[in-house]
């Protein structure tokens, strides 16, 4: 099975841990990593988001080692609309977070009038932290916790610009 999912990723944590390993359970996995122009659109908060290259670097490290786990094949390619990658013909299922299930349902509008199949949605339930909420960068990056969910009450966060 060909799967597709797309994002930011910065920085990844468990949450996005948890879209990795679905969609490496399913099949040969595509990654659509948002373009350094596109990230900034996506965020519900105005804040620094590093770039495209560095982010493709820790989300090569980080799938590689699920591809050798699972025994499957990956790639990354740029993002730069927010439908991106999966309104292409080649895949069979969309691996989403409960936020962007919307968007995955968008996805299979455009496929139809496309004349393409639609594609499997897989929604990946929230991984929560410590506090019971859900983990995302957005908290890591303001300080409140870490890549796991650990609260971090004396980290003061990424600055800015690194």
């Amino acid at each position: 099975m060909k799967v597709a999912l797309g994002g930011t990723f910065d920085p990844i944590h468990d949450g996005h841990r948890a879209l990795f390993e679905r969609a490496f359970e399913l099949g040969d996995v595509t990654v659509g990593l948002t373009s350094d122009d596109l990230a900034p659109e996506l965020r519900d908060e105005d804040r620094y988001v590093r770039s495209f290259d560095e982010r493709r670097r820790d989300l090569d490290t980080e799938l590689a080692d699920f591809a050798a786990e699972y025994d499957r094949e990956y790639d990354v390619r740029e993002l730069t609309e927010p439908t991106g990658i999966a309104t292409e013909p080649q895949f069979d299922v969309l691996v989403v977070s409960p936020e962007t299930e919307t968007g995955g349902k968008r996805i299979n509008e455009i496929r139809s009038e496309r004349g393409h199949d639609t594609l499997d949605i897989e929604v990946v339930p929230h991984v929560y932290a410590a506090d019971d909420e859900v983990i995302s960068s957005t908290r890591i990056v303001r300080g409140e916790i870490d890549q796991h969910g650990n609260v971090t009450p004396d980290r003061d966060g990424r600055p800015e610009r690194a």
